[in-house]
């Protein structure tokens, strides 16, 4: 197992002696309250493995505290199509070290066929993308991931994420989608899904109905799973290509104080801004989607998770920024840069996000999060060229430089 406690600039690298120094004063008898928490170690640092760049993470904890983090491992630059793999780290000390990295899907026949690359090369490349785990209340580990954005598969884990079932190909799960959109590109998530007060498992997926390959125009929604994922079923169409909602596509979800579920979805809208929908059960009735006014969108993947320590709260992560013109107004529809990654906090059920802290203002893009049985954060985020995670907890987002 190896430690790797770093901060990604160097002034957290001096916040880092500070904190230990302070927990150490505080653990003192009669020292009072600890200093809030934060610290980062580096998992996935490009060339690791021989790999070229590791993106897309996701992050889970096990009942029993096992941290799970997995990416796709893109072996040979960064882009979406080319032989990527989905690589798994696991920690059994909260985040602070890991194991070593390893190959975990696909491990079926190779799909081979990059759409993208019409040469010998292409023809002979597997892309294995959108990798997300469902943490079970039982302990077990659901794991969906997609094969060349076409097929997608399911494997399970019953020991902690050691070793993991033979995929099952579950592709037939999306073909009701096809009533509302004739999709070309399938893709699950990226990042985690929930299991619900039900026992349902719930997973967000978007789809994209162009050309062979082409990632838009897409609309998002839910696979869900009422037998623990022995079978997978489609549930509506949650947030459509329409009107003033362009292409919505990456998804994160999270469980809501009242059981039901909330959906935070990428776009390339006008609006700049995430778009939201809530479901009583994971799969229908979905609310009419809106831009949540506070969710700013620069086009990237966010993370969302519910914590533990009241109902209703919830944390988001997500480069924190829009395209402004000269005269510092939005641009409709403009790309943010991926950098300023912050971590928002919500008390009500993801209403309003009141509470905001930069985590990485540097370059900064995917992320995802997840909550150790003691309630610290895990923030697993690309953090420029590699991936990092960050541990923080709620005192850490409520302290007063923001």
């Amino acid at each position: 197992m190896t430690a790797a406690i770093r901060r990604s600039r160097p002034r957290h690298r001096a916040c880092v002696l500070l904190s230990l120094f302070a927990a150490a004063l505080f653990a003192l008898p009669g020292s009072g309250a600890a200093e809030p928490l934060f610290e980062t170690s580096e998992v996935f640092p490009p060339g690791m493995g021989g790999v070229a760049h590791y993106r897309i993470p996701g992050i889970v904890v096990t009942p029993a505290g096992t941290v799970l983090a997995y990416c796709e491992a893109r072996r040979k630059d960064r882009k979406d199509w080319g032989e990527i793999e989905i690589h798994l780290r696991r920690s059994l000390d909260g985040g602070r070290t890991w194991e070593p990295a390893r190959h975990i899907a696909h491990h079926g026949p190779r799909i081979e066929g990059n759409p993208r690359k019409r040469d010998e090369e292409g023809a002979r490349e597997q892309t294995v993308n959108n990798p997300v785990a469902i943490v079970e209340r039982g302990g077990a580990v659901e794991f969906l991931y997609c094969v060349n954005y076409a097929r997608c598969f399911s494997m399970r884990s019953d020991d902690e994420g050691l070793t993991w079932s033979e995929p099952v190909e579950i592709t037939a799960a999306f073909e009701p989608f096809r009533e509302r959109y004739d999709w070309k590109v399938i893709a699950t998530g990226p990042g985690h899904g929930v299991q619900m007060r039900s026992g349902r498992l719930v997973v967000p997926i978007w789809l994209a109905y162009g050309g062979v390959g082409d990632h838009g125009p897409a609309a998002a929604g839910t696979l869900y799973s009422d037998d623990r994922g022995r079978t997978w079923q489609a549930g509506d169409i949650a947030v459509p290509n329409e009107g003033e909602f362009n292409s919505p596509n990456e998804t994160m979800v999270a469980e809501r104080s009242d059981g039901g579920v909330l959906l935070v979805t990428r776009s390339v809208s006008k609006a700049n801004r995430k778009i939201v929908t809530v479901s009583a059960d994971g799969a229908t009735g979905w609310s009419r989607p809106r831009f949540h006014p506070e969710l700013r969108e620069p086009v990237c993947m966010a993370g969302i998770v519910a914590h533990p320590s009241s109902p209703g709260t919830l944390i988001f992560s997500n480069p924190d920024t829009v395209a402004l013109d000269g005269d510092g107004n939005e641009i409709p529809g403009g790309r943010g840069k991926r950098r300023n990654l912050s971590i928002k906090l919500s008390r009500d059920d993801g209403e309003t996000w009141p509470v905001n802290k930069v985590l990485e203002p540097g370059p900064s893009a995917y992320s995802d999060l997840a909550v150790l049985p003691d309630g610290t954060v895990l923030c697993l985020y690309e953090d420029g060229e590699s991936i990092s995670c960050a541990r923080f907890d709620l005192a850490w987002i409520e302290s007063a430089d923001r």
